[in-house]
């Protein structure tokens, strides 16, 4: 029994942390050119005719750095200044929720996204939300915020076996990453809450006030990295 109970409460965990540590370390230098949501889009995509997943790497100085700045301005405006967590948003969406009844909506930062599509199968269960945060704060103690947003920017689900801004560049608009204007990049980073229903293409007609607002934002948004682009 001492021997099993040493097994299940020292050596698993033991194991599983220098497993997981490795994981995330790899990933900071080699790209990431599957995940979990990956695997579990050709899964359900299986025997789908013409399906195929599409992802081309890039690195973070060969992406526009207005995309970096649409995206901040839509899905998290304090990425630069939380550790992973924006407990402000949370904070925020409590109150507003307990004082006018407002729906309790997910406000996960780039960072959870990151950790969520990168190292678990975004199931909706509370293991996964405790690997989420568990692999959140491991990015941001061993990434840092840049190599966070470049991870994002190449990982983050754009369409129907869309993976990352260049191929969603090159799919929407005919272009490499390192070329869209802010009108695109706009129209890309309004499709991160909804992928597989919004279409670039469409989003300035279909989601107009989503568009509007993540437009303003981004115009007011600055590049938080140093870059040898202009």
């Amino acid at each position: 029994m001492k021997r099993i109970a040493r097994i299940i409460f020292l050596y698993l965990p033991l194991g599983f942390l220098v497993l997981s540590l490795l994981w995330v370390a790899l990933y900071r230098v080699v790209p990431v050119k599957w995940t979990p949501l990956m695997l579990k889009r050709s899964i359900e995509n299986m025997g789908s005719k013409g399906f195929e997943n599409q992802r081309v790497w890039v690195n973070l100085d060969d992406v526009a750095p207005v995309v970096v700045r649409a995206v901040i301005a839509s899905e998290d405006g304090r990425f630069m200044a939380h550790n992973g967590f924006d407990f402000e948003e949370l904070r925020k969406m409590q109150e507003e929720h307990q004082s006018k009844g407002k729906k309790i909506r997910g406000c996960s930062t780039i960072s959870q996204q990151v950790a969520k599509n990168c190292f678990t199968f975004g199931s909706r269960t509370w293991l996964r939300k405790g690997l989420e945060a568990y692999y959140t704060f491991l990015i941001e103690k061993l990434w840092g915020k840049r190599r966070i947003m470049e991870v994002y920017l190449n990982v983050a689900e754009m369409g129907e076996g869309i993976y990352g801004v260049e191929a969603a560049s090159l799919k929407y608009f005919g272009c490499h990453a390192s070329r869209l204007n802010i009108s695109q990049a706009v129209c890309l980073a309004c499709v991160l809450p909804n992928p597989l229903v919004r279409n670039p293409r469409t989003v300035p007609q279909k989601n107009r006030t989503k568009y509007n607002t993540t437009y303003r934002r981004t115009e007011q948004t600055p590049y938080p990295f140093t870059s040898s682009r202009k």
